[in-house]
């Protein structure tokens, strides 16, 4: 399932700039281009983006 940008940020909490900053960097997947002016991101993708940000603070907890 792909989704789009809003559904992206209502996800991840993070804003437009930050979502392509951190493509740019690759540390963030990378859409799918939907025709000349639009783009989708793969759902799992971004779900488990978000779960490893959520298993790298848990990692982090445990060690500490």
């Amino acid at each position: 399932m792909l989704i789009r940008l809003n559904e992206v940020r209502g996800r991840t909490g993070l804003s437009r700039s930050e979502i392509y900053r951190r493509i740019r960097e690759g540390g963030f997947p990378k859409p799918v281009k939907l025709g000349e002016k639009a783009s989708a991101w793969v759902l799992a993708e971004i779900e488990a983006w978000v779960a490893a940000r959520i298993a790298a603070r848990d990692a982090k907890e445990v060690q500490a």
